[in-house]
């Protein structure tokens, strides 16, 4: 079977199938596992490499509003790779191909390749999709297997959240400039790592919030996920969280409980690496009770202490 990925989280759950292989090609954006960056891509974005994320925002907003996709298919290259399957998204416009441009482009191909579409909204779909992967690729034993171990490493870290006698108050941000809530599955996420999530609301998307709404819930822990962002490009937008009013005066900053984290890596991305999320996550809430795994990053610390004025 020839696959294509027109999504990260689909070419990691792809991989995680044991179909590393057949995969042929994957978008611009894969890069996990590391031999994915190797294989053709068959996505183009019209996001501009170095824009700033306010422009970005602006960017997503105007095409959205025109119904114009940010990223289109490599027809060319597609032609060339000749897929019998093609593993796609119909759950957010911003993040792949539109669903009407893969179908048009399927119809044009030889052999008209299958089309699965992914929609997860939580952790338990999440798992499902690799149960839809399976069953068009033959590997039903393989994902019941992975989904076995992702969900003990889940359940142990739910284990250890129900011993915590505190469950900070946390605000995870899918995006700074305008900042936007979490959402999805990563609130879910949040409880289960033992904190309290005010603002994102678990199985719902994320969206722009004030800065008064975060003032208002007053968290005990800030964590910085930018959706397609890296720890080093996040910390370039921290000064526009810091020049917020009353930045100074929020629990998290006093206490140095403000942290970042690789959003594209994790929390973005609807597959087997969310339970990496979650222990990642889980250990910034309580590095006591949840001690990191090995192989994994810690979060970032992006803020200290503030001084004491005595």
């Amino acid at each position: 079977m020839r696959i294509v990925s027109l999504l990260p989280s689909a070419t990691e759950i792809v991989c995680a199938l044991g179909l590393g292989e057949q995969l042929v090609g994957v978008t611009h954006e894969c890069d996990f596992p590391a031999h994915v960056l190797g294989l053709p891509k068959v996505t183009r974005t019209a996001i501009p490499h170095d824009a700033a994320s306010a422009e970005i925002d602006a960017l997503v907003r105007e095409r959205l509003q025109k119904q114009r996709a940010l990223y289109t298919l490599d027809m060319p290259v597609l032609e060339r790779l000749r897929p019998d399957l093609i593993v796609t998204q119909t759950l957010c416009n911003v993040c792949a191909v539109a669903e009407d441009e893969v179908r048009a482009a399927a119809s044009t191909l030889p052999g008209r390749p299958r089309i699965i579409n992914l929609e997860p909204t939580t952790l338990t779909e999440v798992l499902g999709c690799l149960r839809q992967v399976a069953a068009a690729t033959g590997t039903e034993d393989r994902a019941e297997q992975t989904i076995r171990q992702l969900k003990s490493r889940v359940d142990a870290v739910g284990t250890r959240s129900a011993c915590l006698t505190n469950r900070p108050r946390v605000t995870l941000l899918e995006w700074i400039d305008p900042p936007f809530s979490c959402g999805h599955w990563t609130p879910e996420l949040v409880r289960l790592a033992g904190g309290i999530e005010g603002i994102g609301r678990e199985g719902q998307p994320s969206h722009s919030i004030r800065w008064d709404e975060i003032t208002s819930w007053q968290p005990e822990l800030l964590f910085i996920a930018c959706c397609g962002f890296g720890v080093e490009r996040t910390l370039r937008d921290l000064p526009f969280l810091r020049s917020q009013s009353d930045w100074d005066k929020l629990p998290c900053v006093q206490s140095g409980r403000v942290y970042v984290v690789d959003g594209s890596a994790y929390f973005s991305r609807p597959g087997p690496r969310l339970v990496d999320s979650l222990e990642i996550l889980a250990h910034a809430l309580d590095a006591n009770v949840h001690p990191l795994p090995r192989g994994l990053p810690a979060a970032v610390p992006a803020t200290h202490p503030l001084p004491s004025s005595s």
